[in-house]
């Protein structure tokens, strides 16, 4: 069987990509499926693409994605399958995904780890938002074989329009990336670390919390730390703010440094749609966590593992916990790697992976 994959970004620089089916691509090749992986931007367009200005360069950039996807419809017959993540085109309507399964009579794929039928446009982009098409994505599932959804809520959506729908959730590689055995650890410190990590666009679920780590500095002056690993800089007003740019080759390193880990988001339809994916992060390293109660994160995360903070007076009172409880911290850090392995780690899930393709 052949396998074409048409997503959005960079082999190897998306989050969504790299733990949804990137890091199964040798399981596919050992299960006889041979995969090839085109990508609507290219490395130099997503160097720029959430940077301010460059509109250009930007443009430049959907022109040569346009045109790759003009070339995947002609290679689209040397394929068993079309694996489509998110969608083809970020702009317009589904005008590939038609081609495909309309007029080639592809079977695709479809897979989203987001509420994309939800407009969620980045500032740096918001003229690209009246492009947007968020009907598309209806459309698309009606038209796909079989669809891969990262939790429940999602798959809710996609059943209004196709039955065959997987819950396919975002997993960890607890054996070879995401091991504490593999890593030295970091020297003993009499500061704790609270960290978080995420990309540009989720930077803004930090916010609402300054005021809790401002207060927290001053119940725990030169006793604690917050570190934020990120493609782009923090603005918080902190006074002992850590800001680590995200490299893949680190990563594992940076998040190691971490004593807790936080997932704040805000209680809206597009947060139910998150997978949840800070926190199994933080959990396949042994790092306990707080999070928001929302969407998945309220079975994802359980009192063993971490604590679940919907109030600015709860998420001061569990992080001040695990701040005093070293003990605690370790205890919910060992859980929380456990419950990742048993249940949203490669192996766990490898099966279901392999099910999308039957």
């Amino acid at each position: 069987m052949k396998v074409l994959f048409l997503v959005p970004y960079p082999p190897g620089e998306s989050p969504s990509q790299r733990f949804r089916f990137e890091q199964y691509m040798e399981t596919l090749e050992a299960a006889g499926i041979s995969t090839r992986i085109q990508s609507f931007w290219d490395l130099q367009t997503w160097r720029i693409l959430y940077s301010p200005g460059h509109h250009t360069g930007k443009a430049i950039g959907i022109l040569r994605g346009v045109v790759r996807r003009i070339k995947s419809v002609f290679m689209a017959a040397d394929f068993d399958l079309i694996f489509i993540h998110r969608e083809c085109t970020p702009l317009g309507p589904p005008v590939f995904e038609w081609l495909l399964a309309k007029v080639l009579r592809k079977k695709i794929i479809y897979d989203f780890d987001d509420a994309i039928w939800l407009p969620n446009t980045s500032d740096e982009n918001k003229i690209a938002s009246v492009l947007k098409w968020h009907g598309k994505v209806s459309a698309i599932c009606r038209w796909s074989y079989r669809i891969s959804c990262g939790n429940d809520y999602l798959a809710d959506f996609a059943r209004r329009f196709n039955k065959n729908v997987v819950v396919n959730p975002t997993t960890i590689d607890t054996e070879h990336l995401h091991n504490p055995a593999h890593y030295a650890p970091h020297a003993a410190s009499e500061s704790v670390v609270i960290g978080w990590t995420g990309t540009h666009s989720t930077l803004k679920y930090l916010d609402p919390l300054v005021p809790v780590f401002q207060r927290l500095e001053k119940k725990y002056p030169g006793r604690i730390q917050f570190l934020v690993i990120a493609n782009k800089a923090p603005q918080l007003a902190l006074q002992h703010l850590i800001f680590l740019p995200w490299k893949k080759e680190t990563e594992i390193q940076d998040l190691l440094r971490m004593d807790i880990g936080i997932m704040p988001l805000t209680d809206d339809i597009w947060a139910k749609g998150k997978c949840g994916f800070k926190a199994l992060q933080y959990m396949a390293l042994g790092i306990p966590t707080v999070t928001s109660p929302v969407g998945i994160n309220t079975t994802m995360v359980d009192p063993a593992v971490g604590f679940l903070a919907g109030t600015p007076g709860e998420w001061e009172m569990y992080l001040e916990k695990l701040m005093d409880a070293p003990t605690l911290r370790k205890q919910m850090g060992a859980a929380g790697r456990k419950k990742v392995i048993d249940q949203y780690s490669v192996g766990s899930n490898t099966s279901t992976f392999l099910s999308l393709f039957e």
